[in-house]
């Protein structure tokens, strides 16, 4: 089946993005999730985050394209050092002479958990606010100042879970006792679940 991407679906897809809390939507094209090619249009709107994620699967690479505005991209190493900070847009041609519409941007560029924090309104910072907690112990994997390090896992207090099932990808720790009380926690739930 030939699926045509138009104005139309583009329009559709994107207002879709505009109306999701996460400011961002998935049209699949792919019949099923365990279909071995994934293809689908991807629409994200500004101030959107996609937490760092890596396929292990090796017929799982990812491809993306721009069609439509710009995207900062950030790519890790194994340990979670930051190899490549790139702005990525839509195609276009570059005058000679110019310079710098695609060309890679500085770590400095970004903010430091590659989502803004600062907003006009309080609801929407009170809304960011959460979702920075929610995503803390994903968060701890980036390269991060002492003191958000600090903040970020005293945030994670509450996802012991998550924060061993993530803690081997943390590149530093702040509260090492906290961390360790967290681990232990993570192991007694998982017991309790078990019996």
């Amino acid at each position: 089946m030939i699926r045509l991407i138009d104005t139309v679906l583009l329009d559709e897809v994107s207002a879709e993005a505009a109306a999701s809390p996460r400011g961002r939507k998935n049209r699949n094209f792919h019949p099923r999730d365990d279909y071995p090619g994934h293809r689908l249009l991807n629409a994200i709107e500004p101030g959107s985050y996609i937490a760092p994620h890596r396929h292990l699967d090796p017929s799982k690479d990812e491809t993306m394209v721009v069609l439509r505005g710009a995207l900062g991209l950030v790519v890790f190493d194994a340990a979670g050092q930051v190899t490549l900070t790139q702005k990525v847009g839509t195609p276009g041609v570059l005058p000679s002479g110019r310079a710098g519409d695609t060309a890679a941007m500085g770590a400095d560029a970004f903010p430091e958990l590659l989502l803004s924090e600062a907003w006009p309104d309080a609801g929407t910072a009170a809304a960011v606010a959460a979702y920075v907690e929610w995503l803390a112990p994903r968060l701890l994997m980036l390269p991060l100042a002492q003191a958000t390090r600090a903040r970020l896992e005293r945030a994670a207090a509450t996802q012991a879970d998550a924060v061993a099932q993530f803690f081997r990808l943390y590149p530093a720790v702040s509260d090492t006792q906290l961390m360790n009380a967290l681990r232990v926690q993570a192991r007694l739930n998982q017991a309790q679940s078990a019996a």
